[in-house]
């Protein structure tokens, strides 16, 4: 009767803490402490921005993840707007840009400013309204 108990216990917190990383997965936060003040997002991707670029939506994937799929038609589709680029980087081909940011989980997408300060961070697939909506004030120009 011990084990039975047990296992209902197990299977009910497992449950909880899946429901909470899924509802947490593709919500955007703002930056977190992380010191990119040696390499910028644009030197991490291999990109030199354009005169016109003002935000880098640097994704990191991995080969075998389907979200990052999602995750790559959607941002693409969000860097035809003025101001935005989309760069995606292979952490199985490029680990060291994972450990550098502290990714633990594909797909994230990390938001960089012109300037290197690195915006934001989502985990998951991007939700397209909150994503635009945080990056809203770095794109005012380009309206």
């Amino acid at each position: 009767m011990t084990g039975v108990i047990v296992l209902v216990v197990v299977l009910a917190v497992a449950t909880v803490v899946g429901l909470v990383v899924q509802r947490r997965a593709g919500r955007v936060r703002a930056s977190a402490s992380v010191d990119t003040s040696d390499t910028s997002g644009w030197a991490l991707a291999h990109v030199t921005p354009d005169p016109d670029d003002r935000v880098l939506l640097l994704q990191l994937s991995s080969p075998i993840c389907t979200p990052c799929r999602q995750t790559a038609v959607q941002l693409t589709a969000l860097a035809e707007r003025p101001g935005l680029r989309h760069v995606e980087v292979d952490i199985a081909d490029e680990p060291e840009v994972a450990a550098r940011l502290h990714v633990m989980r594909t797909p994230t997408t990390i938001a960089f400013a012109r300037d290197g300060r690195e915006l934001l961070r989502v985990s998951g697939v991007p939700r397209r309204q909150e994503l635009l909506d945080a990056l809203d004030t770095e794109l005012v120009d380009h309206r």
